[in-house]
């Protein structure tokens, strides 16, 4: 045995050190067929600097021959008729159906229209050269002229065929089949009074609309009263229930969650409001399906998760400010985006209740670019399917904010975001940092393809942005 033994003289003083190389990442995602979370957000930034502006569509639509009421807006011959300040006509709302074949967008001077994308996309192209600003009634598969300012617009989930409407003007829900032509809506659904003043009804607003996955028949809309509605369809065109919250406020934006059991609201007050449909003391009313107002199962002030941000309140004075959307992040359910009246947009991680992203763009007053009109929009973004990435229009400037809200300390926006920890190395290969994309006009609210990451934006001039990859040639010019 000794024979194969090697005598301690033989062996070098420093034998050569022998490490193990680092695994290559690429041959990795070749072998697991998918890419890892952490190397699709090394990427995100190449994602975010491919963008651009790639198409501009007014709306310059005729209806029975008549220039449209958006139409009419624009060119200084249109109002809004109704009590209260005259908001400035724009884009109020978007939505894609599931599968990204139909975009539907709903303007402030009462026009709904239908898209179909694809041939919106090749469009793009005309524009760019200037050959697409002229009207085209071809562009979209719908257009409605309903003589009402409206504020939310949404796809049933389970019934991709139709589309619903709302308005802070009116106590109705219209929904729309778009398998038919028709102006007519194939059904209606209102609210109960809010109360009764001097013998007469005050109706409530409808604010934003949320259908769930499962169901085709449930709906739920919040109102201009600080409550929810909810309806099911088969029983009446009455709420079958009511949520209430301890704010008279309107509630401009809600979400169900992934699960179709939790319901999210937030609103004028700086509240995000929290039902749990799964059990506890919100579960009664769903199950009776009688006329109940419930209170929430939990509220939370934003202003005072912000202060608990230990950088955040040392350099600003934070105080109570109007939520103007709250979305749920397509790829990490528990990521709750919110964004608010002065800019600001950030997360509330709804597993903990603690704000964990946080964006603070310069002020609108800063560069004088406050306009009156302008502070009655309510800006609606949008999360990317995937990559977490949050698109915001910016209240100061023509464009959008692409925000990386990644749910990790390596998101240059988490509060405990540390850029010296990173490596030179890491740095220099992806830098991860927010971008800013300038456009040709202010956007109001963001929508993203649910397939392939294209952005359409909706501006204060109600028209529609399509931002994305560049359109390459791939014709050969000698051919």
């Amino acid at each position: 045995m000794e024979k194969y033994l090697v005598p301690s003289k033989s062996v070098p003083e420093n034998p050569k050190q022998y490490t193990l190389r680092r695994r290559w990442s690429r041959s990795v995602i070749e072998l697991n067929g998918r890419f890892e979370p952490k190397y699709r957000h090394e990427l995100s930034s190449l994602l975010m600097q491919s963008y651009s502006e790639i198409g501009a569509f007014p709306h310059l639509y005729h209806v029975n021959g008549f220039p449209c009421s958006t139409h009419l807006s624009q060119v200084g011959h249109g109002a809004i008729a109704g009590p209260g300040p005259i908001r400035k006509n724009c884009i109020s709302a978007l939505d894609f159906d599931t599968k990204g074949i139909y975009l539907v967008s709903v303007t402030r001077s009462g026009c709904l229209t239908v898209h179909d994308f694809e041939t919106l996309y090749h469009h793009c192209n005309e524009t760019l050269s200037g050959q697409g600003l002229e009207e085209d009634q071809n562009k979209h598969l719908l257009h409605l002229s309903l003589h009402q300012q409206l504020d939310a617009v949404k796809w049933n989930l389970a019934n991709q065929d139709e589309v619903a409407c709302a308005s802070t003007k009116s106590n109705e829900v219209r929904i729309f089949d778009i398998s038919y032509i028709s102006s007519e809506p194939v059904e209606v659904l209102r609210t109960r009074r809010a109360f009764t003043v001097l013998g007469s009804d005050v109706q409530k607003g409808l604010s934003d609309i949320a259908f769930t996955a499962i169901d085709e028949s449930r709906l739920i809309a919040s109102d201009t009263h600080g409550g929810l509605n909810v309806w099911d369809r088969r029983m009446s065109d009455l709420p079958c229930l009511e949520l209430s919250t301890d704010s008279h406020n309107t509630l401009n934006s809600i979400q169900i969650h992934a699960e179709n059991q939790i319901v999210f609201a937030a609103g004028k007050h700086g509240s995000i409001y929290m039902w749990d449909l799964r059990g506890g003391r919100t579960s009664a009313p769903f199950q009776s399906h009688k006329e109940v107002r419930h209170p929430p199962l939990t509220s939370l002030k934003l202003a005072s998760m912000l202060e608990k941000i230990g950088t955040l309140k040392a350099q600003s004075n934070i105080v109570p400010q109007e939520i103007h959307s709250i979305d749920l992040d397509p790829s990490c359910s528990y990521q709750l985006a919110f964004h608010i009246d002065d800019g600001w947009s950030g997360v509330l991680d709804i597993h903990n209740f603690q704000v964990t992203h946080v964006h603070c763009p310069p002020p609108a007053w800063l560069n004088d670019s406050t306009n009156s009109a302008d502070l009655l929009h309510l800006r609606k973004p949008s999360w990317l399917p995937t990559n977490s990435i949050y698109v915001v229009g910016s209240s100061s400037y023509h464009g959008i904010h692409l925000l990386d809200f990644y749910p990790d300390s390596s998101s240059p926006s988490h509060v405990d975001y540390n850029e010296d920890l990173e490596s030179l190395s890491e740095r220099k290969k992806h830098k991860k940092e927010n971008r800013f994309l300038p456009l040709s006009e202010g956007v109001t609210a963001c929508v993203t393809h649910p397939l392939n990451n294209t952005i359409v934006a909706g501006t204060k001039s109600s028209s529609l942005l399509v931002v994305s990859q560049k359109h390459l040639c791939t014709n050969d010019p000698e051919s």
